[in-house]
């Protein structure tokens, strides 16, 4: 594995060790490419207090940071500045409009929440009811319709609970269909490899092979220690793809936040 694209700051309140201690494993690693995407800020109105986010006031540092070590290893490494960010209608606008004087490189979506996140679901909670999951493809669905997204994160977060598999397995091929038409890779995320979540789901890749997506790998790092699951979960990944006929893209082509 030689590229990224999907790695964390303690900005986000859930992860630890510093950018540069990232890098530098990165390096040691081997990797050629390493992506910074860290949990956006999201201008939400009011008192809302997002607990696994950076906040508005940081994204400056949280870029500069990223830019400075971008100078600074350039010799040794290729890094690149994005943003992990969900698809919320009512202020997404107001997000691109928060970093449109920053030299952002890429977005990719994760879907945390169904809705907007202050009153919305949370996506991994495990849900009975199919008409959530049909919320969840509608909403990425659009994300990804809008053109600003490179790659679906851990597409397969949202969590069905009930019987009806046949209903969930048309809402995820709504997912992987749309990720083929307007060629939004899809992740095979390590974070849930490696700590045996209930992603990646191998119902879903079956569905992605069928559909003719393409797949990414991204690490979701959120410590040092992250840079080295590969070692552990990149041949079973492979594999999969393997199995399900999905092809594996190594690095990611960019596309434009501000067109």
């Amino acid at each position: 594995m030689k590229a990224n694209y999907h790695s964390h700051t303690t900005r986000c309140r859930h992860a630890r060790g510093t950018e540069r201690e990232l890098v530098e494993k990165a390096i040691e690693n081997g990797f050629l490419i390493w992506g910074f995407s860290d949990h956006t800020p999201y201008p939400f109105p009011g008192e809302y207090y997002s607990t696994f986010r950076m906040y508005v006031n940081e994204f400056d540092s949280y870029a500069n940071t990223i830019l400075d070590l971008k100078k600074e290893y350039a010799d040794d490494i290729e890094i690149h500045l994005g943003l992990e960010a969900e698809y919320y209608p009512a202020y997404f606008d107001k997000l691109l409009e928060l970093v449109k004087d920053y030299p952002l490189e890429y977005l990719i979506m994760g879907q945390h929440f169904v809705g907007n996140e202050p009153n919305g679901f949370y996506s991994g909670a495990g849900h009975e009811d199919i008409a959530v999951i049909r919320a969840y493809a509608d909403q990425v669905i659009e994300g990804m319709q809008t053109g600003r997204f490179s790659c679906l994160a851990h597409p397969e977060l949202i969590s069905y609970k009930g019987k009806d598999r046949k209903a969930y397995e048309e809402q995820i091929r709504r997912i992987c269909r749309c990720a083929k038409e307007t060629d939004v890779l899809l992740e095979v995320n390590f974070l849930g490899l490696f700590e045996k979540r209930h992603y990646p789901r191998e119902e879903f890749w079956k569905i992605a092979g069928e559909e003719g997506c393409r797949a990414i790998f991204g690490i979701d790092a959120h410590d040092p220690d992250a840079v080295d699951w590969p070692k552990i979960v990149y041949q079973p990944a492979c594999d999969m793809l393997a199995r399900n006929h999905v092809e594996l893209v190594e690095t990611m082509p960019f596309k434009a936040v501000h067109p």
